[in-house]
């Protein structure tokens, strides 16, 4: 057995990728769990996530993508106000018996964008302008406005809205304060931590 576990990160699109790569990177390296990460995306966004996600698990029993199957997969869709035990249970009902019990949900609520927006004052060490996020808002787009206009605050040139800052934030993030501010994100560390930490127990007593 290889002393790297093989992860697959299905994405919803690249705010999530950008977000996601770093955060399962620092908490692997904090689990002490060499890992490689292969991004899969999902196309057409959040309305066919879940239809890509089962062409995605077909394409690996059928070894289409010509690679070792992953030993663990992580599926990022956003919530958009569903519960995250409610997106979880989606998830895992469109999940094929191969794949049960590795697939780590991450679901977003609302949107991924707020989870850049976490932790407040590690933001602001990173960006230059501490946001106010306030009570959590459903309506479309919002967290993705106030990212942006955070980073048009600080002074920035607007690029990319943001996400460019994704490996910085997740670096200087404060994981009880973010998950503090944000269940939905909470949630996903506890999981994550916690496949990361059994797949790690494991090859060490196989080794």
């Amino acid at each position: 057995m290889s002393d790297v576990l093989l992860i697959d990160l299905f994405v919803e699109d690249r705010a999530h990728e950008e977000f996601l790569v770093p955060l399962v990177e620092r908490v692997a390296k904090e689990e002490q769990v060499k890992v490689k990460l292969r991004v899969r995306s999902a196309r057409g966004g959040h309305g066919r996530a879940i239809a890509e996600f089962g062409t995605y698990q077909k394409l690996i029993q059928r070894g289409a993508f010509g690679e070792a199957p992953p030993e663990l997969v992580v599926v990022a869709i956003d919530g958009n106000c569903t519960t995250f035990a409610d997106k979880k249970k989606e998830i895992a009902s469109a999940t094929t018996q191969e794949l049960q019990g590795r697939v780590v949900a991450a679901c977003p609520d609302p949107h991924v964008e707020r989870w850049y927006l976490a932790d407040p004052d590690s933001f602001n060490d990173v960006v230059g302008h501490r946001p106010v996020v306030g009570e959590k808002k459903c309506t479309r787009g919002h967290y993705k406005q106030l990212l942006a206009s955070a980073v048009r605050m600080a002074g920035h040139p607007f690029t990319l809205g943001g996400i460019e800052f994704a490996r910085d934030l997740v670096e200087k993030m404060d994981w009880f304060r973010a998950g503090k501010q944000d269940t939905s994100l909470k949630a996903f560390l506890d999981d994550l931590r916690a496949h990361l930490r059994q797949l790690g127990a494991q090859r060490r007593t196989t080794q």
